[in-house]
């Protein structure tokens, strides 16, 4: 069984293989974000995020050769402390799954909570962009008061793929697709109100 599962994969593997070499190296794509919000609502803390994905032609023909690609967000708050190491407060992590069926010709976001399905790349991509009121691990004492350092970035996570693709990968600056790191320092907002701010790289 497992014979047979390491040869489908090195199959796939063969297959997409063929089409990066007509792709080449210099494809274009990739990840800005573009709005940030964090809100409070009944003392819990939620963020939205506003992005641009774009994926180039090695990406795509991944993508409808069965290759599941997972795409990460991730928010930390870190508190800065100049006696001791700097302690990370609270964090936000998703992982949401874009798969082609090329049985049902259709695009899948998934996560563990939720499955939608889509007739176009496009319309997939348009969900996927958009991070909504996601709720934020609080892993210790908040205040209003304190000063924190905010990070933020977007990518492709190439451990959830296949062995044969994470080793393309490492080869290809096609498969590199990752927002900048934007970090910045701000204050916790209020219960109600909300900090956002518009990025320009």
């Amino acid at each position: 069984m497992k014979q047979n599962r390491l040869i489908q994969l090195l199959l796939i593997y063969t297959i997409v293989s063929l089409g990066f070499s007509a792709a080449g190296a210099s494809a274009n794509g990739g990840i800005q974000i573009h709005t940030f919000k964090l809100e409070v609502i009944d003392n819990d803390y939620f963020v939205s995020v506003d992005s641009e994905i774009e994926l180039n032609p090695t990406l795509e023909q991944a993508l409808k050769k069965g290759v599941v690609l997972y795409f990460v967000t991730k928010f930390t708050l870190v508190e800065p402390r100049w006696y001791w190491l700097d302690n990370e407060v609270a964090r936000l992590k998703t992982r949401i799954g874009l798969r082609y069926s090329a049985l049902t010709r259709q695009y899948q976001l998934s996560d563990p909570t939720f499955t939608k399905y889509f007739f176009t790349l496009k319309e997939a991509l348009q969900m996927l962009q958009r991070l909504h009121k996601q709720q934020v691990t609080v892993l210790s004492d908040l205040s209003e008061a304190n000063d924190y350092h905010a990070t933020l970035r977007l990518w492709l996570d190439l451990t959830r793929m296949p062995k044969p693709f994470q080793v393309e990968a490492l080869g290809s600056s096609a498969w590199n697709l990752s927002s900048e790191r934007v970090q910045w320092r701000m204050k916790l907002p209020s219960p109600g109100h909300s900090f956002q701010f518009s990025y320009q790289p």
